[in-house]
């Protein structure tokens, strides 16, 4: 039996494959090979035969008149080949299309590569003591990562850099002010990040933004900055739940977000990154029923009826019951009208004004707050951490 050896180098077999073509290469034949090695005569015919389907798919058949392999990733998916009157071969095409298990097992070969060197991070310790009663919701109005600004025009400079600074030094001292809760939301109230995709325009209007660096350097930075909040809260509460909804800045980079914040802390119980697709989320800590959204679509006022509809049991359960929103960069609280003991609230946020709002008129404060819950009591307790506070 005649073997071409050449079928080890583009059939891609198995160790095993190979020690058996190897013995039929040797042995002169299938049935030789197998006597030799003391396998059963059909294994290493299968073996053979699947190696040369194999290199087949990489165009590698001369039996066929096929010589001209594809590169590794691809298989052939057909030649066409000519033949003159004497019936030999005088022109070839060959068609190839991506061979989608072989790129996947070179993806799981390059990331394994990349990621053989790092050593996971510590495990954060518990904190010692942490209010079984307490609920810390800590606020992120309208971060606008990605946003850039000059001071000379809006009254203060801000960039990715500012921003990832001024997100993690708030959060850090809002936390070293709030008691140790069982548990802590940090509730991103929307437009994270100031654009939503490379255009640097907003999704619906098309309003032209101004953006600090590319699309990618952008996202990056805004997870790293939501980690570290994260890692930070983890060493002063028991629990963080990580609330990210989605802006008229940021309705697709949200989504990004959550998926990227619920791969880094899928293994960590003490995290809780909500998932769920809502504009609308809810949580209740004993008597408080707690609402939020971004702001941009149902009317404030139309709020406290929404929850009411959206979360009944949650609601009878409920003696207070608020709405946190972002959006509109200002504090402002409604009691509702129609539905006593419902309040809404909207936050301010620790980005400066870009040009359009400047020359609107906006001029609120920047800050951050933290709003401490009991079960029993409702809000006990509510801290500012203003962005005068750190230095320019």
């Amino acid at each position: 039996m005649n073997v071409d050896p050449n079928i080890l180098d583009h059939g891609k077999p198995t160790p095993r494959q190979r020690e058996l073509i190897e013995a039929i290469i040797e042995h002169g034949g299938v049935r030789a090979a197998a006597r030799a090695l003391g396998a059963s005569l059909d294994l290493c015919g299968r073996a053979y035969r699947d190696v040369v389907k194999k290199a087949a798919l990489q165009g590698y058949a001369p039996a066929n008149d096929m010589h001209h392999t594809v590169p590794d990733g691809f298989k052939v998916r057909g030649v066409s080949t000519y033949y003159d009157s004497e019936g030999k071969a005088r022109g070839q095409w060959v068609k190839s299309s991506a061979d989608d298990e072989r790129r996947e097992e070179l993806a799981r070969t390059f990331v394994e590569g990349l990621s053989s060197g790092i050593t996971p991070l510590p495990p954060i310790e518990r904190p010692q003591y942490a209010d079984a009663n307490l609920l810390t919701v800590i606020p992120l109005g309208d971060p606008h990562f990605g946003l850039l600004t000059w001071g000379e025009e809006v009254g203060a400079n801000f960039d990715l850099a500012i921003a990832e600074r001024l997100t993690f030094a708030a959060v850090d001292r809002i936390c070293a002010r709030t008691p140790s809760s069982h548990t802590a939301l940090l509730l991103n109230l929307g437009d994270f990040f100031h654009a939503d995709n490379a255009s640097n325009r907003t999704p619906r209007s098309g309003a032209e933004l101004d953006v600090d660096g590319r699309f990618q350097k952008i996202a990056q930075v805004g997870v790293r900055a939501i980690e570290r909040c994260i890692m930070r809260m983890l060493e002063k509460h028991e629990r963080v739940i990580v609330r990210n909804n989605r802006g008229n800045h940021d309705p697709h980079q949200a989504a990004m977000l959550t998926i990227c914040l619920s791969m880094r802390f899928h293994d960590n119980p003490r995290v809780t990154i909500e998932s769920g697709p809502s504009s609308f989320y809810y949580l209740r800590w004993g008597k408080t029923l707690i609402g939020s959204t971004h702001g941009d679509g149902a009317k404030l006022t139309d709020l406290p009826m929404i929850m009411a509809t959206d979360v009944p049991h949650e609601w009878a359960a409920a003696t207070w019951r608020v709405w946190h929103c972002g959006h509109f960069h200002h504090n402002q609280t409604m009691t509702a009208k129609d539905a006593v003991g419902v309040t809404v609230e909207t936050h301010r946020t620790l980005a400066a004004n870009d040009a359009w709002h400047r020359h609107a008129g906006y001029r609120s404060h920047r800050d951050i707050k933290a709003i401490v819950y009991d079960k029993q009591l409702g809000e006990v307790e509510r801290l500012r951490c203003g962005v005068e506070e750190f230095a320019a």
